[in-house]
């Protein structure tokens, strides 16, 4: 007996890291200082614009949106999901992305998804400016099942000390704008599954007028990033917090950048809510509490500013193709009251 036969394919991962190294080298900027294939990636940081530069590293994955990406035969775009998930995690302490790693974890081989899934972590890479300088991608034939695979990101930026978004700087009265999501973003998914593939009966192929796609393509929206929109605000000071709406909705994550004593009042219906949403919530049925708690409900990214650089943030936001919401206000209190 061999590896190969014990179900781990060698050969077949070589193939694959060398189309994997290829994707990655388009990605480089000048600070990558090792190839892809060494045992640690290295990257020098142009400090020079720093006075107290603070490194901020976030990992996440893309949970179980790679079901519908296994159903539905298409890998590229969970790859970009992961990419765009981790800046905005990082954005929302003010910091830029450095460099980005993968850690993929199949049943077995399959060079040309393997190249699918890189291609897609590479786009985002590119498109974002962090270099992907390195991962893993581990066979484990015991652990997943054939056509299987699990997919996550880690990710290393930098922000100025004295730049940092902590939430210390949020007020009573504070706006909250919200930057709307292009859909279930990477949360959600296992529900969604269930309602749209199980009780519904759908399918990735099955295509709703409502949605204007397939069910597929719908659940398959690419996770939005919003670091081109509101990094210049940033460098301006404009923006007080932010808080990434992914799982656990708004009432999981808004607190998450508020200080004591203060909460946030959101109204329901000063965003149009996308019709993916209310086709789960339909079919499930599932409460609206719930609906609330699970997904971002059509808003990915909500902003808090002060109010007299409200208009001022809109106005940079319709410069950049954004679109944004008045969807609530910064409190007295604690947590996030829905109304």
């Amino acid at each position: 007996m061999d590896y190969r036969e014990a179900g781990v394919d060698i050969s077949a991962a070589d193939r694959a890291k060398d189309r994997i190294k290829a994707l990655a080298r388009g990605t480089f900027n000048p600070g990558v200082l090792s190839e892809i294939g060494s045992f640690g990636g290295m990257f020098r940081p142009d400090l020079s614009a720093y006075r107290e530069p603070v490194l901020v590293s976030s990992t996440d994955s893309v949970g179980t949106k790679i079901k519908v990406a296994t159903l539905a035969g298409v890998h590229d775009t969970v790859g970009y999901d992961i990419v765009a998930h981790c800046v905005n995690d990082i954005l929302v302490q003010g910091a830029v992305p450095l460099f980005f790693l993968d850690y993929l974890a199949v049943g077995r081989i399959d060079v040309d998804r393997v190249e699918a899934i890189v291609r897609g972590v590479a786009r985002g890479c590119s498109e974002l400016g962090c270099p992907l300088v390195g991962g893993e991608t581990a066979q484990m034939p015991d652990v997943y099942a054939p056509d299987d695979y699990d997919l996550a990101g880690f990710i290393v930026g930098i922000v100025e000390k004295n730049q940092a978004l902590t939430g210390a700087a949020v007020r009573e009265g504070d706006v909250l704008l919200g930057l709307p999501s292009a859909g279930l973003h990477t949360n959600g998914y296992t529900l969604a599954r269930k309602v749209l593939f199980d009780r519904l009966g759908h399918t990735t192929s099955t295509a709703l007028p409502e949605l204007g796609a397939t069910i597929g393509e719908a659940l398959l929206a690419p996770h939005r990033p919003y670091l081109a929109a509101l990094e210049p605000l940033l460098a301006r000071h404009k923006l007080r917090a932010m808080a990434h709406i992914t799982g656990g909705g708004f009432g999981g994550n808004i607190p998450r950048v508020l200080p004591a004593g203060l909460g946030a009042r959101v109204r329901k219906g000063s965003w149009p809510v996308p019709p993916l949403f209310r086709l789960i919530q339909k079919g499930g049925p599932v409460s609206e509490e719930e609906m609330y708690r699970t997904f971002n409900m059509g808003i990915g990214m909500v902003v808090m500013v002060a109010p007299e650089d409200h208009h001022d943030v809109e106005h940079s936001l319709e410069r950049r193709g954004e679109t944004s919401y008045v969807i609530g206000s910064v409190v007295a209190g604690e947590g996030v009251t829905l109304e």
